[in-house]
């Protein structure tokens, strides 16, 4: 987990070093942004969730779990075979098998949008761009523009991406639970969000196709872990990023729940974020160790401490 592997044969070296030059070649220079707006027009929350979702799946999409965070905000889970081909092929792949949809009410327009899938193959460091599934959703769904950073990030920035000195890395993930197997993790996760532990609760679970890996997304309702406390500091522009939520766990075949660490996950998809001032990572820099400490508790951790560290310099 969380370690390349160099043992590759030559055609396997070519193959790779193909693909490669192809990525480069679409994305070079390319600044991404991290959610992409579909639509943004008055109609009905119930109506246009409903009406989403029709084109997901008449798209090809499975839609794997759905939540409503707070008042105004929907967001829709899918996932299809190219995600989880993709994350078959990934060490970690599973933060990438599945994509975001949010359907939100802003003073009466309805914004439909969705987690830019290249942007997030680049940030989770997927083998492939899932450019695939980006041309799927914006076919089914529409693009009017992405949004979310204002000046965007490279492929390169989102490979190596962090916050700032200091701060984590997608390779530096927490580790909230060690149950010493997968399926012990596996049944652990389970009744652990099924009891609402630390205040979490299950929105979606992907199986990895191929190896024992899986992927949660999971619902926060207590304390600065609380995914509408967080969102009301964060998520303040007049285009909201509601397709941040939901967080994940990853239970792999080590028999550890690993989760990326809040001071990634939330940069990652706010990365205009002022550290202070109003509307920034200080007026939430309690939730790191609050949304670890909840996701220990929801993955059957033992009693001890389980660390980690405010949006500190």
């Amino acid at each position: 987990m969380y370690k390349k592997n160099r043992n590759f044969t030559p055609t396997q070296i070519i193959f790779t070093l193909f693909a490669l030059l192809l990525s480069v070649s679409a994305y070079a220079g390319e600044k991404l942004k991290p959610f992409i707006l579909a639509s943004n027009a008055p109609g009905d929350l119930a109506a246009v969730v409903a009406d989403t979702k029709s084109k997901l799946t008449n798209a090809g999409f499975e839609v794997v779990g759905e939540y409503s965070p707070y008042t105004g905000a929907n967001i829709i889970i899918v996932t299809n075979d190219a995600l989880k081909k993709n994350a078959e092929a990934t060490d970690t792949g599973g933060y990438g098998a599945v994509q975001r949809i949010s359907v939100t009410d802003k003073d009466g327009a309805i914004q439909v949008a969705y987690t830019n899938p290249v942007y997030m193959a680049y940030a989770y460091q997927m083998k492939g761009d899932l450019s695939d599934v980006a041309a799927a959703l914006e076919k089914a769904l529409g693009k009017q523009e992405a949004y979310g950073s204002k000046k965007g990030l490279d492929a390169d920035d989102l490979k190596g991406y962090h916050y700032m000195f200091g701060m984590p890395y997608f390779d530096e993930p927490d580790v909230v639970a060690d149950h010493g197997s997968y399926d012990a993790a596996i049944k652990a996760v389970e009744a652990g969000l099924a009891a609402g532990k630390g205040g979490v609760s299950k929105v979606y679970r992907v199986d990895i196709p191929g190896k024992q890996q899986s992927v949660f997304g999971v619902a926060m309702t207590e304390g600065m872990s609380s995914d509408a406390t967080i969102m009301k500091e964060v998520d303040f522009m007049d285009i909201r990023s509601t397709a941040h939520l939901p967080y994940e766990m990853l239970v792999d075949k080590d028999g550890k729940v690993y989760a990326l660490s809040a001071k990634f996950r939330i940069a990652m998809n706010f990365p205009d974020l002022s550290m202070a001032g109003d509307h920034s990572f200080m007026g939430i820099m309690a939730s790191p160790d609050a949304i670890k400490e909840a996701l220990a508790q929801a993955a059957g951790a033992s009693k001890e401490k389980s660390g980690g560290g405010a949006f500190d310099f």
